[in-house]
């Protein structure tokens, strides 16, 4: 008798503690996604995409003249922007896992870091 005057709070108390926590925590595509804007916001306002890109390509262009001439530039230009959209995408993919380690683990990002 004892025994079941126990278990019957217990069930209870597992029952009603469930929909509680499930609506207090964020799924992992939710925080992906905001991370993901934030991470395309910082690069928008900063231009850091076509930085890289345009960087990369006056690099292409000038190394390809040095050995090739015009139509040298044209290719080490070419080159040099496939390059650097392949940079830029691996800088953004880290940059966005590393926000959503950050909202993970509670540490917010300052203003001037978003």
């Amino acid at each position: 008798m004892r025994l079941k005057k126990t278990i019957l709070p217990l069930a209870l108390i597992g029952i009603f503690a469930l929909p509680v926590s499930g609506f207090s925590q964020e799924t992992e595509a939710q925080r992906h996604e905001r991370a993901k804007r934030s991470q395309t916001a910082h690069d928008h306002r900063h231009h850091t995409g076509a930085k890289i890109v345009g960087g990369s390509a006056a690099g292409g262009a000038v190394a390809g003249a040095l050995l090739g001439g015009g139509k040298g530039a044209l290719i080490g230009g070419a080159v040099g922007a496939g390059g650097g959209a392949i940079a830029n995408k691996v800088r953004v993919d880290k940059g966005v896992k590393k926000r959503e380690q950050r909202e993970r683990h509670g540490d917010h990002l300052h203003e001037d870091e978003r």
